[in-house]
């Protein structure tokens, strides 16, 4: 983290806080890689108040400066102004996918994520930080994460990291084990979990990822292979065209 910061000529790091393990490692490491210049963004956007006092817990636990910014107003004029236009467009999805009808609600939830990482860009180009993005490597693998919104970092300490060897540095370095034992959630409506999301387990996956596809049901491999190719745009720079 310190030679990113060298090669980027940046002065510190920002941290976007859910009150999530995750993110409470990243603010950590990023506050050990950068004691006097590490700023966690706190930025509630329609979501569960247990998520932010969460998130305050884990600043004041490792003394961390922390700033406060309310999206929720700016999330309801957007939904406000894209809702009429998304209800006007025909529904051209195939019958035999998802019932023939888009996920609307999934569409407006990740308005979220991506206001979230609009202020985390205003605030580090601001102080001249870098954003230290939480994905970790079964997330990432599966494309569990919002294009251009929570995917979007300078750079991502732990996507080398399955959720388990999360949880264990997070013990190494002092997380709450309250934090530690939350039920994973990126908040996007209420009740919303991670696994129920992406229709398996972190243990499951975190099998598959160390062991192989032999390691899980053939059912559950073929699923996640799935996953893993039509998420690989989210993985890669914009797509462009062969040759001059």
């Amino acid at each position: 983290m310190r030679r990113e910061l060298a090669a980027a000529g940046a002065r510190g790091f920002v941290v976007g806080l859910s009150g999530g393990v995750d993110s409470a490692v990243v603010l950590r490491l990023a506050q050990l890689a950068a004691p006097r210049s590490t700023i966690g963004l706190i930025l509630p956007c329609r979501s569960d108040p247990r998520d932010e006092a969460d998130a305050a817990a884990i600043a004041a636990h490792f003394s961390v400066p922390t700033r406060r910014i309310d999206l929720s107003p700016v999330y309801d004029s957007a939904v406000a102004a894209l809702a009429p236009a998304a209800q006007s467009i025909p529904d051209q999805t195939p019958a035999d996918v998802n019932g023939g009808r888009n996920d609307a609600r999934l569409a407006m939830a990740n308005i979220k994520p991506r206001l979230r990482m609009t202020a985390l860009y205003f605030v580090a180009n601001s102080l001249q930080y870098l954003v230290a993005g939480a994905g970790n490597r079964a997330e990432l693998a599966v494309g569990y994460f919002t294009k251009h919104g929570d995917g979007a970092a300078d750079l991502l300490p732990l996507a080398g990291l399955v959720k388990s060897r999360v949880r264990e540095l997070a013990r190494e370095l002092g997380v709450p084990p309250a934090i530690i034992a939350r039920t994973p959630s990126a908040g996007l409506w209420e009740g919303q979990t991670d696994e129920s999301e992406i229709g398996f387990t972190y243990a499951e996956l975190e099998r598959y990822l160390d062991e192989g596809p032999q390691a899980v049901p053939p059912a559950l491999a073929m699923k996640i292979e799935r996953l893993m190719r039509s998420s690989e745009h989210k993985r890669r720079l914009a797509a462009v065209p062969d040759g001059e």
